[in-house]
């Protein structure tokens, strides 16, 4: 007769009348339990796929030669991108699982879409050398994603490591609908010079090298936007909303490319300080 002590039998799960497999997600509580969850949150993961089809039918359109739509409907999934992370944190829905899928949906619509929409528009014009700037892209993008996510929780939040994804995309696509929107019919970047088509494909190559490099962003992930703040504000931000939507094209274009500027100006001036200090 055995001396050890019989395990308890565990409770049988029933299976699932489904031919898919219910999500199983563990978490450890502050405790140090591990919790078992069945079931996926279902709001936050809305605002995902409305940011994965904008992705998907960004790519269709820009295909089928629709870039004024297709260069839109990138900036439309930044908007369900910054939903879905802030709805999780307000309702406290985040998991594991809303992250993977977040990142998922991050690659097609700000990854794919832009270097698709960039190379149907006017990098085909170059041959081989667009196909390569649009895989750089993304690649870089891909890589900015993964590196994104080993960096959660060990990085200061108010700084993003090389530029985000969704602002890279917003270069790229604010560029073709700045110049698609130029006149009533349109025009094509394979209309356009050749230099400059060479030097949109310089500037799509940037913003994909710019994500994986180590020049920090401001995340505005610390700003207070539950707190109280003075009546002026909401002014400003009318404001905001009026010069925007004035002419939406260029103004997005310049502020990304402000944005995307912002990085390397910094770390510039860092040198700067860094030098003039040990000279």
């Amino acid at each position: 007769m055995s001396g050890q002590p019989e395990e308890p039998n565990k409770p049988v799960e029933p299976e699932s009348i489904l031919p898919i497999d219910e999500h199983v997600e563990e978490t450890q509580e502050p405790d140090g339990r591990k919790v078992r969850h069945r079931g996926i949150y279902l709001l936050p993961n809305l605002f995902t796929t409305a940011n994965l089809f904008a992705g998907f039918f960004s790519i269709i359109t820009a295909i089928n030669g629709n870039f004024y739509v297709a260069a839109a409907t990138v900036f439309v999934a930044m908007v369900l991108d910054s939903l879905d992370g802030r709805v999780a944190r307000l309702t406290n829905t985040q998991s594991a699982f809303g992250a993977e899928y977040d990142s998922l949906s991050d690659m097609v619509a700000f990854g794919l879409a832009p270097a698709v929409l960039a190379y149907e528009w006017a990098l085909s014009e170059l041959g081989n050398v667009g196909l390569t700037v649009a895989f750089i892209y993304v690649a870089c993008a891909a890589l900015r994603l993964a590196r994104f996510n080993t960096q959660i929780g060990k990085v200061d939040k108010r700084w993003f490591i090389g530029l985000a994804s969704p602002a890279a995309a917003g270069v790229v696509a604010g560029w073709v609908w700045a110049v698609w929107a130029l006149d009533e019919v349109g025009i094509r970047g394979v209309d356009l010079p050749l230099i400059l088509v060479m030097l949109f494909a310089l500037m799509v190559a940037a913003a994909g090298l710019l994500m994986v490099s180590n020049i920090k962003y401001y995340s505005f992930k610390d700003l207070d936007l539950k707190g109280r703040v003075p009546f002026v504000a909401i002014l400003v931000v009318v404001l905001v909303f009026a010069v925007v939507f004035s002419d939406p094209p260029r103004i997005l274009l310049l502020i990304f490319l402000a944005y995307a500027a912002s990085g390397p100006v910094q770390y510039l001036m860092q040198l700067r300080r860094r030098k003039r200090v040990e000279g």
